[in-house]
């Protein structure tokens, strides 16, 4: 690139990063404010609850780049124009298309990125994210403590302590009621969770062991300490099931004939592999429509308001259209061609509106032709 095509790439780049930025960080802090169950019920610690938040982000910058490349390409390209830099550039020699490289060039980039952002990217994000939430909500420890509270981890199973402090708990009282007919209570005075060939366990110290028999007599037992077993009270937790933005292209592509899930959603999980290869072209379709905005029609001093507006609403189409074609097309795999078609076909349609060579009308033709001739009688000798 020539130092005019680096200084427009350096403006399209730089508005495009300023945008996708100030995009993503609105839409991980609305992801994030409905992530706050992690802490508020889970009583997890903030790390995690900022480390489920970065999950998302590739997710959605995949999802914020086409737009976000139009919006700066627009931008950028108007400004330009409006200092007539492009004006200059053209009246130097250059054509539409070296004008309008830098910002094709950085759409093709940006098309690459988001390619290997939903085909590795995204889905080990998203694999991580969904086992970290299932992992957090499954946090026994997490769930059980709760200072100064009674807790229950089912109806068999009343906890209480309190307090925690570093990992230590006090003044703890445990009622085990799994038999209806004799309830144990455990008392002690200090305790702490661990686990015990990854079982979990709580061991309790100084403290006593109440037991009612069956002849509603009481019996109280002392020790130093105690080792209760948390296994049975454990909640059932499946397997996580990972849904079509968790899975590879391979795992779109070829799904497991055996497994009834998989085969139940083979269509969806198809449109959406060809989604993740499709879907990236949008930038490079996006491109073009911002420079047919600005450079693909005729200058004009009173500004392209008019044509960056129609820009607009075609680039919103454009979006919904390929959504919507994704859409109907796990219901329809018949569709998944025409998720290839529409941005193809609206690169093709975009590149020649803005990168052919104007034709002369008849009337010009003829003019040209007089003047070359009128030129080629006055040279030549009398």
């Amino acid at each position: 690139m020539n130092l005019i095509q680096t200084y427009l790439f350096r403006q399209v780049f730089r508005t495009v990063l300023i945008i996708v930025g100030g995009l993503a960080l609105l839409a991980l802090l609305a992801q994030g404010l409905s992530r706050t169950d992690l802490i508020i019920e889970n009583r997890q610690s903030a790390l995690t609850y900022f480390y489920v938040v970065a999950l998302g982000a590739p997710q959605i910058i995949a999802l914020l780049t086409p737009l976000a490349l139009f919006i700066a390409a627009v931008w950028s390209l108007n400004r330009i124009h409006r200092d007539s830099e492009i004006v200059v550039a053209q009246s130097a020699g250059m054509s539409r298309w070296q004008v309008a490289s830098p910002v094709i060039r950085l759409a093709v980039m940006a098309a690459i990125v988001h390619l290997l952002i939903g085909l590795f990217v995204q889905p080990t994000a998203q694999r991580q994210l969904r086992e970290t939430v299932s992992d957090a909500r499954a946090d026994l420890a997490a769930s059980l403590i709760r200072p100064g509270q009674f807790t229950q981890a089912n109806d068999n199973l009343t906890f209480f302590a309190r307090d925690s402090q570093g990992g230590q708990l006090r003044g703890i009282l445990i009622s085990d009621s799994r038999d209806p007919e004799r309830a144990v209570d455990y008392l002690a005075q200090s305790g702490t969770m661990i686990e015990v060939d990854g079982r979990p366990a709580i061991v309790m110290r100084n403290g006593q062991i109440h037991d009612l028999d069956e002849n509603n007599s009481l019996s109280i037992l002392d020790f130093e300490q105690y080792t209760f077993d948390l296994t049975p009270f454990l909640r059932e937790e499946g397997e996580v099931i990972l849904k079509s933005s968790d899975r590879y292209l391979y795992e779109l592509f070829f799904v497991d004939r055996k497994n009834y899930m998989e085969v139940q959603n083979a269509d969806a999980f198809l449109a959406e592999g060809h989604a993740r290869l499709t879907t990236p072209l949008l930038n490079i379709a996006m491109a073009l429509i911002a420079v047919m905005a600005v450079i693909g029609g005729d200058f004009s001093r009173r500004g392209y308001s008019r044509r960056i507006a129609i820009a607009t609403v075609g680039a919103l189409v454009l979006v919904i259209v390929q959504l919507s074609v994704q859409s109907a097309s796990a219901d329809d795999p018949a569709l998944n061609p025409v998720q290839y078609g529409v941005p193809l076909a609206t690169m093709a349609v975009l590149a020649w509106l803005v990168f052919r060579t104007p034709r002369l009308s008849k009337t010009a033709r003829r003019r040209r032709f007089l003047l070359r001739e009128r030129l080629e009688s006055r040279e030549a000798p009398a």
